[in-house]
């Protein structure tokens, strides 16, 4: 047979081999969706042409990421976040979601941990380097130990740079020592000594992507483990997951490490030159901090060292004001992510099979001769995504098994348009271990002018680096095909011959259908468990003779409730009603549901003044709310929805009056009727039923605490119709030299929002009650509402004007606040109804 005959018969062998239907025999986990080429082409359309393969450098961003965040800032207003101007809250609030969204995402919570923001993963590694509490030796205490894998990314070894000066010990360790040194220490042991020492190790290598052990954490901090095993003291772990969390799920509640750091441009592609370090609240008290910039202050004095620094965790280590419009850009981010994909789990699965079938074809190419193509360097076979991320390293061969300089393939590639990475990655100690290069070599070679980033790939004949390929979640199988095909094109004498029995051995080490079940060992974050909660009935005081009426004036008078307003949902239009159950929460269904913009962060009045013109209905007979705005068709949203909720909208989290609440999307039906209205990307969202907010202000002594719903302060806030006539009067006073058109009293009483009004005998002598009788329920005052501009939003058509809270304070000398919040106590625990016309008995409780 002629040679070129026979060239293109085993070139069309091996091209048999690589094709999307050999793919699927081994690994069934390819794309999200069924449109997987289509989002592709739509999201990622400038990349045609181009053989993207370093998602370990930088991962891509997705066009829609930038297009919403665009419009976002485009649409908003997003001041600095240390000022308290609308502006500055708006960003205030944004970031804080952003930080719930990013605890959410590797399964923890704002109580269990902080977020710091930095520029980067290696800012992250050094403020926790600066801030460790390291000690030096003691006569009682040995000093700390700074104890790092050898396969370590340069920012992590760097920590030594502070550590030498302080006569803090440095420990490399190698893989093979964690384990096979460990010791079962003695429980009273364990406790012994104050020392803090700390160990630092990569989930993922971002060399060889093997990944350790994430059981690690626990067994170091438990003294389990070596290094921790042989030294006294209190371990902490620091768990650098730059290179994992780019394509893996991270569950901090199951592997709850000290410090956590990251950069966001390897996980969404979009921000870059941000980044974040995770801190255990439970370790965060040891760090110490000597700098301190703008906004890291409780107080300090310029004239005297005296500082004393904010109680606040991200706070106090964020110094000056946060790349805070990057910050708002991840909420995007995580929207793309999952939109695109449906979570890190499916990231994984992706990405770890085509990884694993480049591996098993380059591992298996060999030149016409017999000799391997490619030397690979892993400590795995690509069995198992829990062991193994989407990063293959190795170095080619040529024909007489001598190695293919780095710098070669790497200028090839580029004019096949194949995008690769290739020298150490920042990783000189899995360099050496896998390269067989010793700490002379090392030194010999910088002698011979090779330094790091550099294209001096061979020094007599031994390599300096290597090449590295790496997916993401948008990698495609093309993307596998095209480099396969660069290598064979390029690098193999022909005739191409592949290692069948070794192609068979490596089909054969997972199965192909269905394994993703058993290998997940890692974990994935769990969803929120439901929970039974005790009854919240608050425990009534029996009043009893205590209760007097003041100087008798009220005596003989009749009061009575003369109006029940509900808002169904939060800052939107009233509901009036004659009569209403009350529920343990206040009025039932009241501010039971909220709006959040595109970023999750609850809109109000003050910020969406058109919110007051949606006017929501509740018919409790068909168990249904109603949603009605003029030039809108009305909708209807379920009470209890008892579905499983979106996958990208399901239970989160979100903020009211500082509160974090638990919450759940009420679907997209509802988001785009209020989107179309409001005229921006809007989501309606209900308050968890599983979920319990507690009262923060105080009760009376053997009163439990009172569970609200998203309501700001306490479950009711009730105004007197006599304070609201009085201030009427004030009001027309002020503007008979103007052309203003007087507020009328019904205007007047739906500005401020009550849900209860009653025909007070005296102005604001509500504000001296300590307990109210409506009917037969029993309130307890729990003090004044202080009323912000909110007050000041027409509610028929969503203008602002500036009364009535000039007027308010101008007649209460600067105070403002109208009305009084009030806790329901129920005597018998059951619940009550609420009627028009229901008499009212204020009380006082003598001091």
């Amino acid at each position: 047979m002629p040679l070129q005959e026979a060239t293109e018969k085993e070139s069309l062998n091996f091209n048999q081999l690589c094709t999307f239907e050999r793919f699927e025999e081994v690994w069934s986990h390819y794309g999200y969706k069924s449109d997987f080429k289509d989002v592709i082409e739509r999201e990622f359309s400038r990349t045609k042409g181009i053989t993207y393969l370093d998602h370990a450098g930088t991962t891509l961003y997705p066009e829609s990421l930038v297009r919403e965040f665009y419009q976002d800032i485009s649409r908003n207003v997003y001041g600095n976040p240390h000022s308290h101007n609308p502006s500055s809250r708006l960003t205030h609030d944004t970031v804080e979601h952003v930080r719930y969204r990013i605890l959410q995402h590797f399964n923890t919570t704002p109580e269990k941990y902080s977020v710091i923001f930095t520029s980067g993963c290696t800012a992250a590694l050094k403020l926790v380097a600066e801030s460790f509490p390291w000690r030096p030796p003691t006569a009682t205490e040995p000093a700390s130990q700074f104890c790092y894998l050898t396969d370590n990314h340069t920012s992590v070894v760097g920590i030594r740079g502070v550590t030498s000066a302080l006569g803090v010990v440095s420990l490399p360790v190698s893989p093979e020592e964690i384990e096979a040194r460990a010791k079962d220490v003695a429980q009273s042991e364990c406790r012994s000594g104050q020392t803090p020492h700390l160990f630092c190790y990569p989930a993922q290598s971002n060399f060889s992507g093997r990944k350790y052990s994430l059981g690690y954490v626990r067994g170091i901090q438990a003294r389990k483990l070596y290094p921790a095993c042989d030294s006294q003291g209190r371990w902490f772990v620091l768990l650098d997951a730059a290179s994992f969390a780019s394509c893996s799920p991270l569950d901090l509640q199951e592997h709850p490490a000290d410090f956590v750091p990251f950069s966001f441009y390897k996980m969404f592609g979009f921000p870059t030159g941000l980044g974040a370090l995770l801190v255990r609240n439970d370790t965060a008290a040891l760090l110490r901090k000597a700098y301190f910039g703008g906004g890291t202050a409780a107080a300090y004095l310029a004239g005297e060292n005296y500082y004393v620094p904010t109680p606040n965790m991200a706070n106090r280590f964020e110094d000056g004001t946060i790349s805070f419009l990057d910050v708002i850009a991840l909420n995007h981010s995580f929207d793309a992510l999952h939109t695109l994909t449906g979570g890190m789990d499916k990231v994984q699965l992706h990405t770890f099979g085509l990884a694993r079938f480049t591996y098993m074809l380059l591992s298996s190419l060999c030149h016409g001769n017999g000799q391997p193509v490619a030397q690979i360097y892993s400590d795995s076979e690509f069995e198992n995504p829990s062991t193994q991320g989407a990063i293959l390293n190795f170095n080619l061969t040529d024909c007489h098994g001598q190695i293919v300089g780095y710098s070669q393939v790497d200028k090839l590639a580029s004019l096949f348009n194949i995008h690769v990475r290739t020298g150490c990655f920042c990783n000189t100690g899995a360099c050496q271990l896998f390269l067989g290069i010793t700490n002379q070599d090392v030194k010999s070679n910088l002698q011979a002018g090779h330094v790091c980033g550099d294209d001096i790939d061979l020094v007599d004949g031994r390599p300096t680096g290597s090449v590295r390929v790496s997916f993401g979640y948008m990698s495609t199988f093309q993307d596998c095909q095209n480099f396969l095909n660069f290598v064979v094109e390029c690098f193999v004498e022909k005739p191409v011959e592949v290692d069948q029995v070794k192609l068979d051995r490596l089909k054969s080490n997972t199965s192909s259908k269905g394994s993703s079940q058993c290998l997940l060992t890692n974990g994935k974050p769990k969803h929120i468990d439901n929970r039974e909660h005790a009854s919240t009935d608050p425990v009534v005081n029996e009043y009893g003779g205590k209760a007097i009426t003041k100087e008798a004036k009220s005596q003989g008078k009749a009061q009575y409730l003369t109006n029940i307003y509900i808002y169904p949902i939060k800052s939107c239009a009233a509901f009036e009603v004659t009569d209403w159950p009350v529920g343990p929460l206040g009025l039932l269904h009241d501010r039971g549901w909220m709006v959040v913009n595109g970023n999750g962060v609850c809109l109000n009045q003050k910020r969406e003044p058109r919110l007051c013109l949606i006017h929501p209905q509740i018919y409790l007979p068909s168990n249904t709310l109603l949603l009605q705005a003029s030039g809108m068709d009305t909708i209807s949203v379920p009470l209890e929805n008892h579905n499983t909720p979106h996958q990208s909208h399901g239970v989160c989290q979100s903020k009211v009056c500082g509160d974090r609440v638990q919450t759940v999307d009420c679907g997209d039906e509802a988001a785009s009727w209020l989107s179309e209205f409001l005229g921006q990307p809007c989501r309606l969202i209900r308050q968890s039923p599983d979920f319990i907010r507690n009262m923060k202000k105080g009760h009376e002594k053997g009163v439990s605490s009172t569970a609200l719903s998203l309501v700001n302060e306490a479950q009711y806030l009730m105004i007197n119709h006599a304070s609201v006539d009085l201030l009427q009067r004030h009001i027309t006073s002020r503007q008979e030299s103007s052309d203003h058109q007087p507020l009328d009293i019904h205007e007047l009483i739906s500005r401020f929002r009550a849900n209860l009004v009653i025909s007070g005998l005296e102005p604001f002598e509500e504000d001296d009650w300590s307990h109210l009788i409506i009917g037969n329920t029993h309130f307890q005052v729990e003090g004044r509402c202080g009323r912000c501009q909110m007050i000041g939003v027409d509610q028929n058509t969503g203008a602002k004007t500036k009364e009535p809270l000039l007027s308010l304070s101008a007649y209460r000398k600067g105070k403002v606040t109208f009305g009084v919040y009030l806790v329901h106590q129920s005597l018998d625990g059951s619940n009550a109804t609420l009627s028009v016309g229901a008499p009212v008995m204020s009380q006082w409780v003598p001091t």
